[in-house]
Parts: C-alpha cells; structure tokens; sequence
C-alpha cells in the first residue's frame, strides 16, 4: 500500500499530540502523588532567601511564602498560631504568601507556632499540614545611665541630665521613667530611640536622695504589661554655704552696692564666680548685676581677663546636642562663653533653678531676660574680668 507524503505528515502529527497529551497525563497524576508545595516563614515584605523565624517585630505581619499559589480563600479559616493571638490571615494578590497579621501586638520574648493546614496548590496537587514556629523580638535592655546607680554629689542640669542609653530601638516599646521625689520629667530621644534624656520639670533638690525606676511594654498595651528593667538611685550634691545673702534678690543688692569697678574707662563684665553674680560696669558704673551659673568642680570657668570675641543670637553646641541663646565667647578658640539656659532641640528649658550655683560645663550662664540684655549690651571686644 502506497502512503503519501501528506499522510505521512499528519500521521507524524497526530502521533506527536497523542505523546504530549500522555506526558501531560502522566506528570500530572506523578505531580499530584510527589509534588508539594514549599514554604518557609519571614517576616511579610522583607527581601530574603532564608528563613526568618526570629526577632520578629511585636506588630510585623509574618508570612508563609509557599512556593506556588495556593488554591481557595477557605484553607485561611484553618490557619492557627499557638499560643493563641487575635489574628486576621489574607493571601496576597499571589496567592503565594499567607499573611499572618496581630490584631494588636505578638508577645516579647515568646515562641509561636503557625499551624498550616493540609491544602492543593493552583496546579492541583496536594501537599500536607506542617507546623513552622517563630520567636518575636525580646526588650531593649539598658545599656548604660547616668548618673550611675548610686552616684554622689550628682549635678542634673541641661547640659547633665539623666541620660538612658539601651542596646537596641525601643520603637515598638512604651518606656516609662519614674523619679522619686519629682515625679513630673521632662524627656526627648533620639530618632532611633535608642537614648533618651530626661530632666525634672521642677527643681532639683540639693542634697536629696533620689530614686529612678524605668519601666516598658508593648506599644498601646495596658498597663499590667509593664515590665520593670532599672532601678537605682542617686543623690544631689548638698547646697554649699555662702558668705552672701543666700536671696538672691538680696544678694544682687549687695552685688550693686559693695562690688568696685576694676576698670574705670568704657564697657566691661565683672563675673564674681564666689558669689555667682554678673555686673555690667560702663564707665565705672554698675548698670546692672545677674546671678550666673559658671563651671562646676573639674569644668571651673577660666579666671583672668577675657573679652567678647564673637556672638549669636542662637548657638548650638554639637558636643553636647543643645541651643546656647545670646552666645558670647570670652576665649579664642570659642569653647567657653556666656549665654542663656541652653536648650534641648525641641525647645525645652531648664536651669534657671540652678542660677547661683556652679554647674555648667565652663560656660556662665544666664536667665532669659538678663541674657539678652548683657547680649545687646555688650560690643565684640568688651572686657571680661572672671574672679
């Protein structure tokens, strides 16, 4: 029997569809016996081609990634983490990842256990329940405060304050600072809130002991979720004796009156560190005197005859993170000058309480109001006279 070329073709084809259709058949029902689907758990969002199964964010989404999509928004229903959390779980528009979200906040310094059920992937094929666990991130722990439990003769200030460093971001965290006496603090952090400084709103009390308790918990949580991770305490240094009125008003009485110019001729500043006042002296003439606060024990104010050689309305010290207000240098180099209670970044001023007493780091300080004065009184070149 004769076969024409054209039969011969279409046999050919026909015996070809015939074959992809049997492989077809074949791989299929060899898929749905071996093939599954594989999967691993991250936190959702995070670029990795490793597991991640610890130091999860107490509000991440965590994610089960399979490997392909997965068939049927019912397979959610029987997603369970244990122990037990408000949860919502949803695909994504894959189909690929099953996004476990807290309805509220995963526990710190717990272990999960996601329990996946058995399903069929988009391709039909089956694959079996598993169960994956997770750990969520522990506290940030206090790396180093100052002062240092314990400390003495201590000297909270602008330039000094309480300062809390922790080893890791307390984002995600509520951090609780307590102060026994003063209740009432002022705080800022920085943006990774990794430090935090902190200064009585009232007074500082010379002499008092004082404690310092700190306290965290999970972002929004209720209180029974603190955790207490300080305590400690600390004690002022005790207010010095003075020959002087300790009123200041009285004080600055007897600076106007008894304090003799030791320059006869144009502007100079008289800065009495025993006494802690300021006089403005024209023409041998007092304008005017301020309580200061000069350098404490170890920072003292450099004594001698100086001058005004630069000013600002507003400076701004990086060494030490604050605004310096109607800044006057009396050295060269810059590092030592008069000017207003510093100020953190945020606005937040402290210091007038110690007015009186030397605690800045070298600097004289001044009040709001006296400060701007000597400020606008003063010319680049004015004579400083520090006793």
């Amino acid at each position: 029997m004769k076969i024409s070329k054209k039969h011969d073709i279409q046999d050919i084809l026909e015996l070809c569809r015939k074959a992809v259709f049997a492989l077809g058949l074949i791989a299929f029902f060899a898929g749905s016996a071996v093939y599954g689907a594989h999967f691993y758990l991250s936190e959702y969002g995070e670029k990795i081609s490793a597991k991640k199964t610890s130091d999860i964010g107490l509000k991440d989404d965590v994610a089960v990634n399979f490997s392909v999509p997965v068939m049927g928004k019912e397979y959610l229903k029987d997603v369970k983490v244990f122990p037990e959390e408000k949860i919502s779980v949803n695909f994504d528009r894959s189909n690929r990842n099953v996004v476990i979200t807290p309805i509220g906040f995963w526990k710190p310094e717990s272990e999960y256990m996601v329990m996946l059920p058995a399903g069929k992937t988009t391709m039909l094929t089956n694959f079996p329940s598993q169960k994956i666990s997770f750990k969520t991130q522990g506290y940030p722990r206090i790396s180093k405060i100052s002062p240092s439990n314990s400390s003495k003769d201590v000297i909270i200030d602008t330039e000094e304050p309480i300062t809390v460093d922790f080893d890791k971001s307390t984002k995600g965290f509520f951090v609780k600072f307590d102060l026994s006496p003063q209740s009432e603090l002022a705080y800022e952090n920085n943006a990774a809130k990794t430090q935090f400084r902190l200064l009585p709103k009232g007074a500082v009390l010379d002499g008092t002991h004082y404690e310092l308790k700190i306290s965290i918990k999970p972002d929004s949580s209720g209180d029974e979720n603190y955790r207490q991770i300080y305590t400690g305490y600390f004690d002022t240094l005790p207010a010095a004796p003075v020959a002087w009125e300790k009123d200041f008003t009285l004080r600055l009485e007897q600076a106007k009156r008894f304090t003799k110019p030791k320059i006869s001729q144009g502007k100079y500043i008289d800065v009495n560190l025993a006494e802690q006042i300021m006089t403005l002296f024209e023409d041998g003439k007092i304008l005017d005197a301020y309580m200061v606060s000069s350098g404490k024990r170890g920072m003292e104010t450099p004594k001698g005859e100086h001058q005004i050689y630069n000013k600002a309305p507003r400076a701004y010290s990086r060494e030490y993170g604050l605004y310096m207000p109607n800044w006057m240098a009396i050295t060269a180099s810059g590092a030592v000058g008069i000017h207003e209670l510093p100020e953190w970044p945020n606005g937040y001023k402290e210091g007038a309480a110690h007015l009186g007493i030397p605690v800045s780091h070298g600097c004289i300080r001044l009040g709001v109001g006296p400060a701007k004065r000597a400020f606008d009184w003063a010319d680049i070149g004015t004579k400083v006279i520090v006793y």
